[in-house]
This record gives C-alpha cells, sequence and structure tokens, in this order.
C-alpha cells in the first residue's frame, strides 16, 4: 500500500503531461497504483496506446472514469457503449460534468443503441436508467427523426415532446399503427385541455405543480384563483397558453419579477410592449425595448431544431442583432452558435464586457485577449474556458502578482517566466503554490525537494519537467511492478 508521499505521487504523474506512454502504461497496470489509475482515466488526454489499454482495463471501476473524462472527444468515450459493465455504460451515457453547458453530442446511432437496448441478466442498472442519462449528449438529429422513427420504441419518446411538435407530427402520432403510441399521444393531448389541467394540478407546491402551470393550457378557474391568491404568477407570465386578458393583467402586476417574464414572451403585442418599455424597473425597460427584434427572429418549425438550421435570414438577424443598439441583442448574438464567423472580432471589442464574456465562452475564433480578459474578470467561467483550451498559457508574467490567486495559478504554469516562480512556492493560496510547482522552469534540485513536500508533492510529480526516467524511479519506489524489459 503506498505511503501518502507515494500516493501523491501515483497522482501527479497520472496528469503529467509530460509523462511518456509507457510510464502511464505502467501507472495503468499495476494494482498497486490504486486510485491514482482512476485519476488517469478521467482527467488527462490520452494517447491512443493508453486509451486502448484504459477501455479494455478488467476493473470495471477504472474504465468507468473514461465515460466522465471532459478531455476525451464525444466519439471516442462512445465506444463504451458496448462495455459489458453497465455501470462503464451509464457514466459514459451521463458523460463529464457539463459545468452548466450542453456537451457535444454523442453519435447519434450510439443514442438510438442505447435508447432501444434491452437490460442484461448481470446488469445492475436497467437499459431504461442509462438511457436518462443521456440527456446532456443527445444530438438534434436524434429529435428530428423521433417522429417518423421506424422503431416504435422511438415514435413513443417523440409524445414526450409534444408541445415542440409540429401539428402533422402530432396527428401522425394520434393515428400511428402502434396502439401504445396513440394511447401515448392521447396522454400528452391533456396537455391542449384545460379541464385536464384542473383535474390534474396538485394544491400543495410541486414539480409537478410548477410543469403544469408552466406548459398547459389553463381554465380560467385556475388562473382566477392564481391572481387572487398572488400564486405561481410568474409562471402565468411565462406559460405560451396563458389568456390574453391574462397576460395584460400580469403586465400591471406589482411584482417587477412577472412584468419581466412578459416583456420575455415571443407573442406579447406591441401595446404591452409599449406599456413595459416606460416600466419603472430597468431591465423589464431594457427588455421590452429589444423583445420586437427577438420576435423576428426567423423560424420554421420546433424550437429544438433552430440551431441545427442555417440560412440566409438567420445570419441577416444574427448581423441585425450585432448591430443593434441593445447590449441584450449583442448578448444574443455572442452566445450564438451560428455566429457568423466575421462578427466575431466586432463582438469581441463590445463596450458591454457581458457580450465579451460570451464571445470568450462561446465563439471558438474569439481573441485570445478576449478570453483571458474573461477569465480574469470571471471567476465562474474559468472551470469552463479552462476546458475549452482556448486560455493563454504563455506571456502572462504581469499576472503574476495579481490580486486574485486563481490569476496568479495560471501565470505561474506559464512556461516562458523570464524567471522561474519560486517565489509563489510560499505564497498564501495553495492553488498557487501548486500551480508553482509545477513550472517546468523550476531548478532540477529544488524540484527534487518539493517531491518530499507532503503538500507539493502531488504537484512536483505532475511537472512536465520530470524526465522518463525519474518517473519510472518514482513509481519504483512507490513499490510498483517494474516495467518490463
Amino acid at each position: 500500500m503506498p505511503s501518502t508521499l507515494h500516493d501523491a505521487w501515483l497522482h501527479g504523474i497520472a496528469v503529467n503531461p509530460g509523462a511518456p506512454a509507457d510510464v502511464l502504461l505502467r501507472l495503468l497496470a499495476a494494482p498497486e497504483a490504486g486510485d491514482a489509475r482512476m485519476t488517469l482515466c478521467g482527467r488527462r488526454q490520452l494517447s491512443p496506446e493508453v486509451w486502448e489499454a484504459a477501455r479494455r482495463h478488467p476493473d470495471f471501476r477504472v474504465r468507468r472514469h473514461l465515460g466522465r473524462n471532459r478531455h476525451l472527444p464525444a466519439a471516442q468515450r462512445a465506444l463504451l457503449a458496448d462495455d459489458p459493465s453497465s455501470l462503464v455504460r451509464a457514466w459514459m451515457a451521463t458523460g463529464p460534468d457539463r459545468l452548466g453547458r450542453r456537451l457535444e453530442p454523442l453519435p447519434e446511432e450510439v443514442v438510438v443503441r442505447l435508447m432501444t437496448a434491452r437490460t442484461g441478466p448481470d446488469d445492475l442498472l436497467t437499459a431504461d436508467e442509462i438511457a436518462g442519462q443521456l440527456s446532456s449528449q443527445i444530438p438534434l438529429s436524434y429529435y428530428q427523426k423521433l417522429p417518423t422513427h421506424p422503431d416504435p420504441a422511438l415514435r413513443i419518446r417523440a409524445t414526450g415532446h409534444w408541445q415542440s411538435l409540429t401539428d402533422r407530427q402530432r396527428e401522425a402520432l394520434r393515428t400511428d399503427p402502434d396502439p401504445a403510441i396513440r394511447a401515448s399521444a392521447r396522454d400528452a393531448d391533456r396537455q391542449y385541455d384545460p379541464a385536464a389541467t384542473e383535474a390534474d394540478l396538485p394544491e400543495h407546491d410541486c414539480h409537478h405543480r410548477v410543469h403544469l402551470l408552466l406548459h398547459n393550457a389553463l381554465p380560467k378557474s385556475v388562473t382566477d384563483r392564481c391572481l387572487a391568491e398572488r400564486r405561481d404568477l410568474t409562471l402565468l407570465a411565462s406559460n405560451r397558453h396563458t389568456p390574453a386578458e391574462v397576460v395584460a393583467l400580469l403586465a400591471r402586476d406589482p411584482d417587477r419579477a412577472v412584468r419581466l417574464r412578459i416583456a420575455e414572451r415571443a407573442d406579447v403585442g406591441a401595446e404591452l410592449l409599449t406599456l413595459l418599455a416606460t416600466d419603472p424597473d430597468e431591465e423589464v425597460r431594457a427588455r421590452a425595448a429589444v423583445q420586437p427584434l427577438f420576435q423576428a427572429r426567423p423560424t420554421d418549425g420546433p424550437r429544438w431544431l433552430e440551431e441545427d438550421r442555417t440560412s440566409p435570414e438567420l445570419t441577416a438577424w444574427y448581423r441585425a442583432c450585432a448591430a443593434s443598439p441593445h447590449p441584450l441583442a449583442r448578448q444574443a448574438a455572442a452566445g450564438a452558435a451560428r455566429l457568423p464567423p466575421d462578427l466575431v472580432p466586432l463582438l469581441a471589442a463590445d463596450p458591454d464586457p457581458t457580450v465579451r464574456h460570451r464571445i470568450a465562452e462561446h465563439q471558438e475564433s474569439a481573441p485570445a485577449e478576449t478570453v483571458l480578459a474573461a477569465f480574469v474578470e470571471r471567476p465562474d467561467l474559468r472551470a469552463y474556458l479552462l476546458l475549452t483550451g482556448r486560455v493563454p498559457r504563455t506571456g502572462l508574467a504581469a499576472l503574476l502578482t495579481h490580486h486574485d490567486p486563481g490569476v496568479r495559478a495560471l501565470a505561474a504554469a506559464d512556461p516562458t517566466l523570464p524567471e522561474p516562480p519560486t517565489a509563489l512556492l510560499t505564497d498564501p493560496a495553495p492553488e498557487v503554490r501548486e500551480a508553482a510547482a509545477t513550472s517546468p522552469l523550476l531548478p532540477p534540485e529544488l524540484l527534487e525537494s518539493l517531491l518530499q513536500d507532503p503538500g507539493l508533492a502531488r504537484s512536483a510529480a505532475a511537472n512536465p519537467a520530470l524526465p522518463a526516467a525519474r518517473l519510472h524511479g518514482l513509481l519504483d519506489t512507490a513499490g510498483l511492478t517494474p516495467a518490463r524489459s
């Protein structure tokens, strides 16, 4: 069993970007490495030979970490869909931590296979439980084909997106040859039946009540009661089925959150927008001013298909948003997946910081200086920006004395600093000390001393300046099986 110091070395070597494949393969093959094998599989890029050894590893606990490795492309993680362990397949279906964003989708054929899979006799998780983890990795092409898919097990899933379907698609599902699909379509039609909403609506606060009030057709008795009790008004304000006379009342509600929801409605009319444009709340006024432009966004199909389409009309709309005097419009353009590339530099220089930050967050061609500024100014975006690989890692010497330890830590690992960041090895912030210990500029004798420091040994073992022979020596000292000759 490795000591605490030895364990720190193993975990550091597991993420060392300079560790050659033979070192990583040795670590992966050694049972004595313990959880460091999980670190290797879950927290770094993998060369082809290490990937193959990892996905064929005999221990499912090691393999499953591959499914949540954010450094692996979706197509590579998708190969785990055939893993014999249901736990490995489930971790792959869940995917890496989204950091609040949609993941790169899995290949459509893999999603279909998991959605139609059967539970095996030795599976610890059912096929439905695994499929239920897929939501954040499903490609839009899968949703496009659901209503007419030849497999009834998938057509029935289309009824779960009932209000996003076209009238023709809904009618086809109502008359589907499969009785289970027809029954599911009838049940989905209750969303358009005010009497059904009233019958199904729970009195107590719960997720089901929120869902019904947010999405379903509402009878007058329900809206009248909500208004009288001043209950769930933001839900009524967001529900596209809410009657026009109720919408008009809510546009004058004393709660600014309710009025803001009305200003955000896709169907709010010019008269109410004129009223809301003089609202006492600045955010309500801003939304009312820009809403006509948002309502003009070209659309000819279900909302969940829009970002998969490009058209001259949509491109023109992005340009109108980018040129708009309203910051909300420019923010919308900056975050668009299909933003014309020539608009990126324009919005990267926008006077509104949120526009610039959204360019850094969403656009692959964002200028390096814009990304670095967003990293410095928005701590909440840092983990995601680092994941994109767009954050500059060199030329950061001016940030070594920044007041924010997260920024100092980024600068401490810069391999082009004019001198080693030895002063930061005693920084008050542990993340800065750890980053400094990974600097390849550190003198070898200092790096050797850090390998014996319990607080910095892990970071020192992750230092890419350590040669392969020294990494093997650390594995030897930690008691791992010697490398095969």
